[in-house]
């Protein structure tokens, strides 16, 4: 019977699948291209990239991800109440405190990101401190702490690499199409103006796929265990509700970082877009999954 723990295993499993997935298809690539060329340095560059990028995604996609998102550390003095909610969530949770950012951003929303749970941290916009009563701010903060528990941010996070690389390949391999063609055969040319093309064509469906590798479910799972971490599922349903009803974006909403938040960064529900292509299920559902509980 699956459980908690199981989806913990999965979670690592699919982490290590995407990195050594990534670093074969880059040195695959590079081989392509190695041959295609007759030139054995793309080869020795496509293995240093593979390593620097699975690199640079498990020890400092954090950093990249906070950054992506404008956010900044937070002292407890600046807002002991934030603070106070983490602190408590995460001595009933047995989990160390992580750190935390805010995103001066009137949108409501939040994300936890890190390697491990030694190395969390936890993001909340300045809107979402706001708009939420106390025990709706507990049941959002409760939820990203179920993400650290349940072993979700080194995926998530790690996908935010994999997910840029995808849209950077493809800009990539337009402009290798462009460049300096008098120095290739036309069919090596013609080669990576097609796989330039389709890349660009179809690297914002390559990228939401990517990002779907991770499961819609992560969401559900986060918010039960957060309603059951504060054993007050209507907190968090209605933190939900207010946080789906402001509808507008994030001013930094970003595709390769959408899945990390709690709620679509981009706005709305969700609704009016197929379930395949959505990083997040649509708020009505989760609501719904929440009052069944309680």
């Amino acid at each position: 019977m699956a459980s908690l723990y199981t989806h913990q295993d999965e979670n690592i499993s699919k982490t290590w699948v995407l990195m050594s997935l990534f670093f074969v298809v880059v040195i695959a690539i590079g081989w392509y291209f190695s041959y295609a060329l007759g030139n054995s340095y793309i080869l020795y560059g496509a293995v240093i990239f593979s390593v620097v990028m699975n690199v640079l995604s498990y020890w400092y996609s954090d950093k990249i991800v906070l950054k992506m998102a404008g956010a900044r550390p937070v002292a407890r003095e600046e807002n002991r109440e934030l603070y106070n909610i983490v602190e408590n969530l995460s001595i009933t949770s047995g989990l160390p405190m992580p750190k935390l950012f805010i995103i001066d951003d009137p949108a409501p929303n939040a994300f936890a990101t890190g390697r491990d749970k030694e190395h969390a941290v936890v993001a909340v916009t300045s809107g979402i401190l706001s708009i939420l009563d106390k025990n709706e701010l507990e049941g959002v903060l409760a939820h990203e702490l179920s993400h650290i528990g349940n072993r979700d941010i080194l995926l998530s996070t790690a996908v935010v690499v994999l997910v840029g690389f995808v849209i950077l390949l493809s800009d990539f391999f337009l402009r290798m199409s462009f460049w300096g063609g008098g120095h290739r055969d036309n069919r090596a040319s013609g080669v990576l103006v097609i796989i330039g093309i389709v890349l660009a064509i179809l690297s914002p469906i390559i990228a939401t796929l990517i990002q779907l590798a991770i499961s819609r479910k992560r969401e559900f799972l986060a918010d039960a265990s957060g309603a059951l971490l504060t054993r007050y599922p209507e907190g968090l349903a209605s933190a939900l509700e207010k946080i789906g009803k402001y509808g507008r974006p994030m001013a930094r909403a970003n595709n390769a970082t959408a899945h990390l938040f709690i709620a679509n960064p981009f706005g709305g529900t969700g609704k009016k877009i197929s379930k395949l292509f959505m990083t997040h299920p649509p708020t009505e559902d989760r609501v719904k999954a929440l009052r069944d509980m309680a």
